[in-house]
């Protein structure tokens, strides 16, 4: 659900209608709700079709197919090497 909340927001900021029967100078706290939004799932992927989160054995799947189709690693090393190495690309 899309919530906006707004706390001491200022009464002289409303719109006239809900200034009714509130001082100026007084503060109120706004909380703002799209209705007959369709409920998803907060902890789903922004973006996705899947309405829920991966478990940690679907992750965990992912992670060792990635790692099968890309069995190429990259040592401390040689990270730190090729980052050098752009950064000095600049100099």
């Amino acid at each position: 659900m899309n919530k906006i909340v707004r706390d001491h927001y200022p009464v002289e900021n409303l719109p006239a209608d809900l200034r009714q029967g509130l001082e100026d100078q007084a503060t109120v706290r706004v909380v703002i709700e799209v209705e007959n939004e369709p409920a998803s799932d907060p902890l789903a992927l922004p973006g996705s079709a899947r309405k829920k989160p991966l478990t940690i054995e679907e992750t965990l799947e992912m992670i060792r197919r990635y790692r099968e189709q890309h069995p190429e690693r990259v040592s401390m090393d040689e990270a730190v090497s090729r980052i050098r190495e752009l950064r000095d690309e600049w100099d």
